[in-house]
């Protein structure tokens, strides 16, 4: 039987039909005591398959006694507020607008409430999925109506802050509170993140706050995938996918260029190691964000740049700083010094104040020289002008501090009292290793003439000893290139260190001290090879890659690893020598004033932070 084109028989009656009274009646009702229809109205409000027409016909009767829905009727409230209002008609959401406008207005009691709900919809809708008797439920990434679902979020969020100008107060706890754990997909990471930074376009009292939220889980993750452990992972990868191709061709020619073959499966830019797929995700959206709030219709924004700087060096002094071996997070900063050479210069004057500082820990400073050298060293939109004004404050630096210490009972080799010293040497050493080329071209005459003022033989030849406590890599260049240029003699001291024992520390559960063989700095050098894929395309046109130079006379490498070719192994200066330390969060060893120049030349970014980055 058709009914206006519908077959009644075997079709369900559309759910129009709603018992009990109205809201208003209902509330009269609850008040003296009668509970029924109250349930019964609780009831429909959570029907799964509620229709368009009767939620607007149930908002529309809410906001008409939106001053008697009180703390009492605090379960009506939380039904209300789940009601299915995301990526239904425009009437719907309209109407569910204007009820939280004027619920938040009337009734302040319901702010947390209406904040927690719209922050849940910043990730996708979990799907529960099993495998195997486990449960590894994740979120759905084939929704196609996310872009318009965060749309409508965002919408409200503005809305309830237009109506509570408190809102920021009570939103930062809900943020972080609602934040995926780590372990999950780069999708849901990705989409909550990405949420977090649009939040803190439209309210920027909260976006330093949200910039330390999301570095400090982004460093979770970096400092739990070390550089070696990834390039491994990815290495295997190549090599079981160029094995598969092989045998299913029945070829077992092994001298294949295997530069041909992308280092993930199916030529994708997929990383194969987990965390640092999540990992790369999350660079993406942090470096086009920090690149979309610096420019204007392409123009770099001065007074955005320096806000943002000023934000970025606090999460820095805070999070990144004191966290050892982390290989990634850091560049985010890295990348924005490069829009503007003042930018550069600001946050080496700022690491140079934390290093000269005696008020701040050791630790502290000892970090900040690592950071200055190894900036210095890697990034190539520093002029020399720039390297060499760095190099006349911390070598006189160090000469004053050699005078300080020659005629005291202090002066001998030892770490734990000179830390500062010996990384600011190294980052010296790492900065001439990296640029005495460009010093020296041009005008060999006058380059020769100024490394010959910084008088580094005395730095070398010191009763501290520097070149017994830095990395060997860098030792044993330092002493190629400078012998190459008769600027000091190193490898009498060098053998005469190597003749002593390895350097000893004491247990830490008591008893006889035990030898050790790593480096006895912990030396860590934060700009070392990015290699993660896709956030890499922004790095690489910044990057200053290592060069060996010709007649050196000496292989800087103690293990060399085949490895398939790629940029980062073209930069195989510290492979071998550093650690493969897991960083930890803490004290562990390890002036935007200035006027503005000329921008320097970026990659543009893969992805726009303004277009939504929520389709694959």
């Amino acid at each position: 039987m058709e009914i206006e084109g519908r077959d009644f028989m075997n079709t369900p009656p559309l759910k129009t039909v709603r018992f009990g009274g109205n809201v208003v009646a209902t509330l009269a009702k609850f008040k003296q005591g009668d509970t029924s229809d109250y349930e019964l109205l609780k009831h429909q409000l959570a029907d799964p398959d509620i229709k368009d027409a009767q939620i607007i016909n149930w908002l529309q009767e809410f906001r008409n006694c939106v001053t008697q829905l009180s703390k009492d009727h605090e379960q009506l409230i939380y039904v209300a507020l789940r009601l299915p209002w995301l990526g239904r008609s425009p009437a719907v959401v309209e109407e569910y607008l204007s009820f939280l406008s004027n619920l938040v207005s009337a009734q302040t009691v319901y702010l947390r409430a209406c904040l927690k709900m719209v922050v849940s919809n910043f990730k996708p809708k979990r799907v529960k999925i099993c495998e195997g008797g486990v449960d590894i439920s994740d979120s759905d990434d084939d929704d196609e109506n996310l872009p318009r679902s965060f749309d409508q979020c965002h919408q409200a969020l503005q809305l309830i802050g237009r109506y509570v100008p408190s809102t920021s107060c009570f939103l930062m706890p809900i943020l972080i509170e609602n934040f995926p754990f780590v372990q999950k997909s780069s999708r849901t990471l990705e989409c909550y993140v990405h949420n977090l930074l649009r939040v803190a376009v439209y309210i920027p009292s909260l976006r330093r706050d949200v910039l330390e939220l999301i570095i400090s889980r982004m460093l979770k993750l970096d400092v739990s995938a070390p550089r070696g452990e990834i390039e491994d992972v990815e290495e295997n990868a190549v090599q079981q996918e160029l094995k598969g191709e092989q045998e299913e061709e029945g070829l077992f020619d092994m001298d294949e260029d295997v530069c041909s073959v992308n280092s993930s499966p199916a030529g994708t830019n997929v990383m194969v190691h987990p965390v640092a797929e999540r990992l790369d995700t999350l660079m993406v959206v942090l470096l086009a964000f920090i690149k979309d709030m610096c420019h204007v219709n392409g123009c770099l924004d001065v007074e955005r740049t320096k806000d943002l700087y000023k934000d970025l060096v606090c999460v820095f002094d805070k999070l990144i700083l004191p966290t050892h071996a982390s290989c990634h997070v850091q560049y985010a900063l890295f990348y924005l010094c490069s829009f503007r050479l003042a930018l550069a210069e600001a946050f080496l004057e700022h690491l140079w104040r934390l290093l000269q500082s005696p008020s701040h820990p050791a630790v502290l400073r000892q970090s900040a020289a690592g950071y200055m050298g190894s900036f210095l060293a890697r990034a190539n939109f520093l002029p020399v002008v720039t390297v060499r004004a760095c190099l006349d404050l911390l070598v006189p630096w160090l000469h004053l501090y050699i005078d300080s210490q020659d005629s005291g009972s202090r002066a001998y080799c030892d770490i734990t009292l000179h830390g500062p010293f010996y990384n600011a040497c190294q980052a010296v050493f790492y900065t001439l290793i990296f640029r005495h080329r460009s010093i020296l071209e041009g005008n060999m005459k006058k380059g020769l003439a100024y490394l010959q003022s910084l008088n580094l033989e005395r730095i070398v030849m010191c009763q501290l000893n520097p070149l017994k406590v830095c990395l060997p890599a860098v030792t044993n260049m330092f002493a190629a290139i400078t012998r190459k240029y008769q600027l000091v003699f190193c490898y009498t001291i060098i053998e005469r260190n190597n003749r002593h024992v390895l350097p000893v520390v004491r247990s830490s559960v008591g008893g006889d001290c035990v030898s050790t063989n790593t480096n006895p700095l912990d030396s860590f050098f934060p700009f070392d090879p990015y290699v993660l894929k896709r956030s890499s395309k922004l790095i690489e046109p910044l990057y200053q890659v290592w060069e060996e130079p010709a007649d050196t006379g000496v292989d800087t490498v103690t293990t060399k690893r085949v490895r398939p070719c790629s940029d980062a192994d073209e930069d195989d200066f510290l492979r071998g020598e550093t650690p493969e330390t897991k960083g930890v969060m803490g004290m562990t060893p390890g002036s935007y004033e200035s006027h503005l120049h000329s921008p320097s030349s970026v990659g543009s970014p893969p992805i726009s932070f303004l277009q939504r980055p929520y389709h694959h």
